[in-house]
């Protein structure tokens, strides 16, 4: 089989991410966000705790980029650590009240992206398509991997 970017998962997914995180920046960058940040951002959102290990592991980046990530959000005003009540060594992370008001523009323009990049679509194959996001992100999370392999 001969590869061709035109049916390539892996090649239409990245480009996809990619022109997802530039048309997100263009709009979170004005509120003094990046795409780096937000995945963080939206963790925090969810739960007003977490410990930089727990990032890690929810986001799926390495620990160097999580620790340098989480001191420019320090720097910037957007978290705070404290020492966790339950063991000493560890750090919880929060957002601070600025962090914590970038909820709602954040999320609208995440939304905006969203409804841009799915307008040619119809209500019923936007629901498709992403159930099928979806469950292709499920099966990589079944392997360590990645998928498992197929038969040709």
């Amino acid at each position: 089989m001969t590869f061709s970017r035109q049916t390539s998962a892996g090649y239409l997914v990245n480009d996809l991410a990619r022109r997802f995180a530039a048309a997100l920046q263009t709009r979170i960058k004005p509120m003094g966000l990046s795409t780096g940040v937000f995945p963080v951002m939206v963790q925090l959102w969810e739960r007003t705790e977490l410990t930089q290990a727990e990032l890690v592991r929810r986001i799926g980046v390495e620990q160097a980029t999580m620790a340098n990530t989480l001191s420019r959000m320090h720097r910037d005003g957007l978290i705070e650590r404290r020492q966790s009540p339950d063991d000493g060594r560890v750090q919880v992370i929060h957002l601070t009240e600025k962090g914590k008001a970038l909820r709602d523009p954040a999320i609208e323009a995440a939304l905006s992206v969203n409804r841009s990049a799915l307008s040619g679509l119809t209500p019923e194959e936007r629901d498709q398509f992403l159930g099928l996001l979806a469950k292709v992100v499920e099966t990589f999370g079944q392997h360590d991997d990645g998928p498992p392999p197929t038969d040709p």
